[in-house]
């Protein structure tokens, strides 16, 4: 079993816009045109190789499918109805895309392909994504969203030496301690369908975030201001690791005390650009 995914990238331009054809995919077709809008849909698709083509299924079937199935329903509502909920939308959208992908691997040399996932990027730092479950298309809806936030920390274990703490860690032994500018997304599973209007929403998970995570940890040295993180009060040493794990649990409870059936399903914390951590992976 293989999963194929494909980004793609459309632009949604003003109503009465003269759409010109335009190539460039890898930047998004049609073109923009004065002041559209720029999503980007990340479209997962699963089954076995076709083994004389080497195909799961061919893109240009996926383009097919999303532009046909998704974007008529997010052109007519950002004309019309710019304030409908996305992850809404999305589900009202992949039955029809389910149908698509479907059609379109008979078509071709491959018929086992079923359509997996589809995520919608609506920023490069929020987006909504529409699973299907159990042969349900839309069962399971996934809110994302990036936050930052500064701190200080030292990686050290006080029941080992001095020099095989720094033998471990290295610099990050500093007995000053060190900066980071910190990432985390958290990824919030949200009830669609019959159980949809939770009231759980970008803004509330933004909130929560923030009162739970942000105002706690923001600018603080995590050994010495937080008990999470002080090992001599019985706290854990911060590494990515380990702030993942406190970040789940902290926001886990956070998020469930909000809105029946919407649960965290996991945190990715970025300790650099080329560091991070996701639990529970």
């Amino acid at each position: 079993m293989l999963r194929l995914t494909r980004a793609v990238r459309v632009a949604i331009n003003p109503p009465g816009a003269q759409i010109p054809q335009s190539p460039n995919g890898f930047a998004g077709a049609p073109s923009m045109v004065g002041l559209g809008r720029h999503y980007e849909f990340l479209v997962s698709c699963r089954g076995e190789v076709d083994g004389a083509s080497g195909y799961l299924i061919d893109i240009k079937a996926v383009d097919k499918s999303v532009r046909r199935a998704v974007l008529p329903m997010v052109e007519e509502a950002c004309a019309n109805n710019a304030l409908v909920d996305p992850l809404a939308l999305l589900a009202r959208a992949l039955p029809g895309l389910e149908r698509e992908i479907v059609e379109e691997a008979r078509r071709g040399p491959n018929g086992t392909v079923r359509l997996e996932s589809v995520r919608w990027m609506l920023s490069p730092t929020y987006s909504v994504e529409m699973l299907t479950r159990d042969g349900q298309v839309g069962a399971v809806g996934l809110l994302r969203q990036r936050f930052d936030f500064a701190a200080a920390h030292r990686l050290n274990v006080p029941t080992l030496s001095p020099e095989k703490n720094r033998e471990l860690f290295g610099k990050c032994n500093n007995p000053s301690g060190h900066g980071h500018n910190y990432q985390f997304e958290a990824c919030v599973e949200v009830p669609v369908g019959d159980a949809a209007g939770v009231g759980f929403d970008l803004q509330t998970l933004e909130r929560v975030a923030q009162r739970a995570i942000i105002d706690r940890f923001d600018h603080k040295h995590l050994n010495v201001d937080t008990e999470e993180f002080c090992v001599e009060r019985g706290g854990v040493n911060p590494s990515v690791e380990n702030i993942a794990k406190v970040f789940f649990g902290l926001l886990r409870e956070a998020v469930a005390a909000e809105a029946r059936g919407v649960a965290l399903r996991q945190i990715t914390v970025w300790e650099t650009d080329r560091t991070s951590a996701t639990y529970p992976a």
